[in-house]
């Protein structure tokens, strides 16, 4: 199920946000030009993943010469601090599952949406000897669903 959840014009570079689709929580992240999205569910022990700390992976050239790679992000679970790659979902600890990775991209609008006013699709309901009775085979018309 493709899912439009924010505009990509909230998110600058280097931000996320973490957004609720009916019972899913998601941490959307952009990197740069690239969005990116996990599942908030750190896989350790369930914590809000994606409410954690955001920096750049570390990458070492020589002794005492680190940087932090803004290109290559990583997500702390604020529980334990287990850190995630938010591209992959991956983790760099030796045998920890990694986090669910969610396909995310850039589209013109929702898919499949048209600006509103929108319209509830509506049917008559009686009650018959007890029972109700919804008859899906005659509509409404506008006026009437009003």
């Amino acid at each position: 199920m493709r899912l439009a959840v924010l505009p990509a014009d909230e998110l600058a570079p280097g931000e996320h946000r973490v957004v609720r689709v009916g019972t899913r929580s998601i941490g959307v992240f952009r990197v740069g030009d690239d969005y990116y999205a996990l599942a908030d569910h750190c896989p350790h022990q369930g914590g809000p993943l994606c409410r954690g700390s955001v920096a750049g992976a570390p990458v070492a050239t020589g002794p005492s010469d680190v940087r932090l790679d803004e290109g290559h992000v990583l997500v702390a679970c604020p529980w334990h601090g287990w850190e995630y790659d938010v591209r992959t979902g991956r983790s760099y600890q030796p045998g920890d599952a990694p986090a669910r990775s969610l396909p995310a991209s850039v589209e013109p609008g929702p898919p499949g949406m048209t600006p509103g006013p929108y319209t509830a699709e509506t049917f008559e309901v009686t009650v018959e000897d007890r029972w109700v009775v919804v008859d899906t085979g005659r509509r409404p018309t506008t006026e009437e669903a009003s």
